[in-house]
C-alpha cells in the first residue's frame, strides 16, 4: 500500500457536514465516491478534522492508501505519476459530479508514519461575524453570519485573551463519551477587518464538538454586555478545578466557520507525534 496526503477545501453551505451519513450530501462520501471511480476500489479516507453541517474549509487535509492494482488503474495508459494522476482525475471526477464546491488543491506520495489526524500539531479557524458598524459585501453573505446591533470588539479581545492556554474547556464543548474535553487554546484573537467585520481567529492542538462556535457565542456574550469580560475564563477555572458549571452553551450559526489550516511536523517527526497523540488521548 503506498500513503498519499489529500490537500483539498470546501464550502459547507450544501453539506452536512464531513462524516459519512446515510442518504446525506457530505464531503467524506463525495471524495470517497470519486476515489472509487477512477481507481477501481473503495478507498477509506482519514482526515485531519471533522467539520460539521454548513462548516467550511479553506485548507483540510487527508490521507489514503492505495494498492499497487488501484494505482495501476488511476495512472491507465498515461505515463504520469500517481500523484499528478490522482490530483488531475479526483478534481475531474468531483467537478463532472456536481461537486464543485470541493476543491482538491494538491496531492502528495508520504511515508505510511504519516496519519492526517493523528501527525497534526495544531488546527485553526476563523469565525467571521458582521453587526452594525461592518459593511456588509454581498458576495460572502452566505458566509458572513449578522449580529443586531454593535458589539464591543476590545471586550471580546480581552476576555479572549485570558482563556488561551491548557484547559478543560468543557464549559465551551458537547461532551462525547469517552473523549477529552481538554485541549491546548494556543491562539484566540479578535480583530475587526478593512470592512469592520469582525474576525475571530482560533488555534489550538484539537477541538472538541462545537468548541469553536461555543467560545464565539460566549465572546459574543461579551461583546453585547451578556456578560462581564471575566465569565468566560470563570467558567474555564470551574471546569479546570473539576466543577461543571451549569450554564448553557450558544453555538453560534455553522456559516461563518472556515477550518483554515492544518499544521504537521516535519516528516521524520511523524511516527513521534503519532504516538504522542495517541498517548495523551489514551491517558485522557
Amino acid at each position: 500500500m503506498t500513503r498519499f496526503r489529500l490537500d483539498l477545501g470546501y464550502r459547507g453551505t450544501d453539506f452536512h457536514g464531513w462524516a459519512k451519513q446515510p442518504g446525506l450530501r457530505t464531503v467524506q462520501t463525495a471524495v470517497e465516491s470519486g476515489l472509487e471511480r477512477i481507481t477501481g476500489t473503495e478507498v477509506a479516507t482519514v482526515v485531519a478534522g471533522r467539520t460539521d453541517a454548513g462548516v467550511h474549509a479553506r485548507r483540510q487535509v487527508v490521507h489514503i492508501d492505495l494498492s499497487d492494482a488501484a494505482i495501476e488503474k488511476l495512472i491507465g495508459q498515461s505515463n504520469r505519476s500517481a500523484e499528478v494522476a490522482l490530483l488531475s482525475r479526483l478534481r475531474g471526477v468531483l467537478a463532472a459530479g456536481e461537486f464543485h464546491d470541493i476543491v482538491v488543491h494538491a496531492v502528495a506520495e508520504v511515508s505510511e508514519d504519516f496519519d492526517a489526524r493523528f501527525s497534526a500539531l495544531w488546527r485553526s479557524y476563523q469565525y467571521r461575524l458582521a453587526d452594525h458598524r461592518s459593511f456588509i459585501d454581498p458576495l460572502l453573505t452566505q458566509v458572513t453570519p449578522r449580529h443586531k446591533g454593535e458589539l464591543d470588539v476590545e471586550a471580546m479581545a480581552e476576555a479572549a485573551s485570558e482563556v488561551q492556554g491548557l484547559h478543560d474547556f468543557l464549559p465551551f464543548c458537547k461532551p462525547r463519551e469517552g473523549a477529552t474535553t481538554i485541549r491546548t487554546l494556543h491562539e484566540l484573537r479578535v480583530v475587526r477587518d478593512q470592512d469592520a467585520v469582525i474576525t475571530i481567529d482560533l488555534r489550538a492542538d484539537a477541538f472538541c464538538h462545537h468548541m469553536v462556535r461555543a467560545l464565539v457565542g460566549g465572546l459574543i456574550k461579551v461583546g453585547s454586555g451578556n456578560w462581564a469580560v471575566t465569565r468566560p475564563a470563570e467558567l474555564i477555572a470551574e471546569a479546570d478545578a473539576g466543577l461543571t458549571p451549569d450554564v448553557p452553551m450558544f453555538v453560534t450559526p455553522a456559516e461563518g466557520l472556515v477550518l483554515t489550516e492544518v499544521g504537521y511536523p516535519a516528516p521524520e517527526d511523524y511516527a513521534a507525534r503519532n504516538a504522542q497523540t495517541m498517548a495523551r488521548r489514551d491517558q485522557e
